[in-house]
């Protein structure tokens, strides 16, 4: 319906009456049922004038070009007619800062039956066609909301995004691997709608439960993501049970050894870019122990940067592996483990993104309490700039 409202946009200043009229009845003839109804949306002529259009413009194709009436005649339009129209339709539109704080649209949903119905009140005679002309020619459109305001930011967040980078470049030109992680969001297995759309036989839309329970047999799965930013490489874990700080762990575990150590044979230090919170947070006790078991075991340093609080959106790992799984699996329902692995596994982008995922059905309970003596034993530096973001596990034995 754009390129109609575009079209009509362009070529109305231009137009006569009749030329207008011939346009919009053509429109709709072109779009066949429905399309008056689609016509007067998109332009906000009325319907009438649309349909004595389509009467005219077929009984000219059979009689030959008729008149063009002369420039000002027809009926004057309506904001002629009523001057004070346009200022109140403005004031129903936004009663809290121009209008009445009390005014009845302050609470709904403002829609074109709602502001004709409300104009009506008001001692305005108009339909929601009209509305919808006059709100088009007003620079009004539907808009839905836009996600900007990011509440407070850290003071220091530029200067840990400048540090984060830093470190990422000294460790690519040392040949040494640098991984963002993250978990996606936890998905519902079943037959629950997915959003997006996906070509389906027309009419025959695949079915899905009306309510989102989650089914006690199939459960859940939960991704976490491992993506090797030099590499454009992605590991994927299917998990079953809770994201703790255990099983992000184990993500990176078997990223290092069905993927890393075959790209990294040399490595000797790891870096890692994570979020603030979640089972990776910086304040997360059983990260930091998990991850000395993991340098432990790996035989080399973990540097580990975590993006300023509020900041999660920045991370590598959304923009550049979770966003295409999104949009590989929209409009398909998860109805299995299986199903997931096999999506998320397909995931691919023009700039040669490949993804390995496996089901991790081991069990990660929630609420494991590390003790401060427990904590004292991590092997941990902390760098001199916001220690608490920055820091270095290095293993405790050789």
């Amino acid at each position: 319906m754009s390129h109609i409202t575009k079209r009509f946009e362009l070529l109305e200043p231009i137009f006569g009456e009749r030329e207008v009229r011939m346009l919009v009845a053509a429109e709709a003839e072109c779009l066949g049922r429905g399309g008056v109804t689609l016509v007067a949306e998109a332009t906000g002529v009325s319907r009438r004038r649309i349909a004595e259009g389509i009467k005219q413009l077929r009984q000219e194709e059979r009689l030959g070009k008729g008149r063009t009436r002369r420039k000002g005649g027809g009926r004057k339009r309506i904001i002629e007619k009523d001057a004070a129209l346009e200022r109140d339709l403005d004031l129903l539109l936004d009663p809290c800062t121009r209008g009445d704080p009390e005014s009845p649209l302050r609470w709904t949903s403002k829609s074109l039956r709602k502001l004709a119905g409300e104009l009506s009140t008001m001692g305005h005679k108009i339909g929601k066609s009209a509305v919808a002309g006059i709100l088009r020619k007003m620079g009004y459109s539907l808009q839905g909301n836009r996600k900007t305001l990011e509440g407070s930011s850290h003071e220091d967040r530029d200067a840990q995004f400048q540090h984060i980078s830093s470190s990422a470049l000294k460790f690519f030109k040392d040949g040494q691997p640098v991984i963002s992680v993250d978990a996606k969001k936890k998905e519902l297995i079943g037959r629950f709608k997915n959003g997006g759309r996906e070509y389906h036989p027309k009419g025959n839309p695949e079915e899905v439960s009306v309510y989102d329970f989650m089914d006690k047999q199939l459960g859940k799965g939960v991704p976490y993501g491992v993506y090797d930013t030099g590499k454009n490489e992605a590991w994927v874990s299917v998990g079953i049970d809770h994201d703790t700080a255990s099983f992000a762990a184990e993500a990176i575990r078997r990223w290092w050894r069905y993927l890393g150590q075959e790209s990294y044979p040399n490595a000797k230090r790891l870096l890692i870019t994570a979020d603030s919170g979640g089972s990776n947070g910086s304040r997360v006790r059983l990260w930091k122990v998990e991850l000395q078991n993991l340098a432990d075991e790996l035989g080399m340093e973990i540097s580990v940067c975590h993006l300023p609080p509020g900041t999660s959106k920045w991370n590598k790992i959304e923009h550049r592996l979770f966003s295409f799984i999104t949009k590989n699996w929209r409009g398909k329902p998860l109805i299995s483990h299986e199903v997931i692995v096999n999506l998320i596994a397909d995931t691919t982008t023009s700039t040669g993104l490949k993804v390995r995922c496996e089901l991790d059905t081991n069990a990660y309970p929630k609420g494991t309490k590390i003790s401060n003596k427990e904590l004292a034993t991590i092997n941990i530096s902390k760098d001199n700039f916001h220690g608490e973001w920055n820091y270095t596990i290095v293993p405790r034995s050789p």
